[in-house]
């Protein structure tokens, strides 16, 4: 009886998150799943139209131009600010485990909590024709480039001030797996004449391999979900060279007010989004240090 009454405390305690879960992540996923099947503008009632919504995706030059401009994106960033935040890691675990290192890691974590707003605002004054990247590269004779406002580069932009926000986040997350990693293994390849290069390619590095795992999922998912810093720097432009999956379903939903569309394109974002993780979880391998 003790037991019963203890489970029935135990599920009473999780009801009020599983309700808002339920309410606010479960329902709303089937939901869209729902008017992903129609035409549902708000004000109007929703009606069925079965595959229109998917049909007319194969035809919408926008669509293919924000799944292109999306996986760019996240082929930039994933692999730059994963590689950046362990270089940096191992730098501040090997050289500085003191108050500067501390230091800087809080510095480099002030992007992270900062307004993406506020971070593409800046990084846009700082790109503008007049702005300071071009100061420089005048500076040392460099010719200037129009960053937000070419085709290719305006991606970049993006993808740089992305970076720059990210990386002290993974930086925190590797540096805590670096500290996890037993000392005596290096130790052991130091009395071995092991490098510390060889020591980052042979110890840290695979002993890593799931938290790298976690990061790479994280950056991806990310990546699918950018909206703040493009919408704020580019706002898609020039032409659709910046627009991505969430700005176009953000456009369609409260431009267009068409919900119905913009639940379909949800919910392919959510089943690509869920195949990379699958993927990344075969060839990644979760938990491979654990074998």
């Amino acid at each position: 009886m003790k037991n019963r009454n203890d489970a029935v405390m135990g599920y009473l305690y999780i009801l009020p998150s599983f309700i808002l879960i339920c309410v606010f992540a479960i329902i709303p996923i089937f939901m869209n799943v729902y008017y992903s099947f129609t035409q549902f503008n708000v004000i109007q009632s929703a009606q069925w139209i079965g595959l229109e919504n998917y049909s007319r995706m194969l035809k919408d030059p926008y669509i293919v131009a924000s799944l292109k401009n999306t996986f760019v994106f996240t082929l930039i960033t994933v692999p730059l600010q994963s590689i950046l935040a362990l270089l940096l890691a191992a730098v501040l675990a090997g050289q500085f485990r003191n108050k500067m290192g501390e230091a800087i890691k809080s510095a480099m974590f002030i992007p992270v909590i900062a307004s993406a707003v506020l971070v593409g605002t800046l990084w846009s004054i700082f790109l503008e024709p007049n702005g300071l990247m071009n100061t420089i590269l005048s500076f040392f004779h460099i010719p200037t480039i129009n960053w937000l406002g070419g085709k290719t580069s305006s991606l970049l932009s993006v993808s740089m001030a992305t970076v720059w926000k990210n990386v002290g986040y993974f930086l925190v997350i590797y540096y805590a797996g670096i500290m996890d990693i037993p000392k005596e293994l290096y130790e052991a390849s130091q009395v071995d004449g092991a490098s510390k290069i060889q020591q980052f390619f042979h110890i840290t590095v695979p002993s890593l391999s799931s938290v790298t795992y976690l990061i790479v999922t994280l950056g991806t998912i990310w990546s699918f979900q950018i909206f703040d810093m493009v919408f704020t720097m580019t706002n898609g432009g020039p032409g659709m060279s910046t627009v991505t999956l969430v700005l176009t379903i953000y456009n369609a939903a409260f431009k267009s007010f068409n919900m119905g569309y913009a639940a379909s394109i949800a919910l392919v974002m959510f089943v690509i989004v869920i195949v990379l993780q699958a993927l990344q979880r075969k060839f990644l391998g979760e938990g491979r240090d654990d074998k």
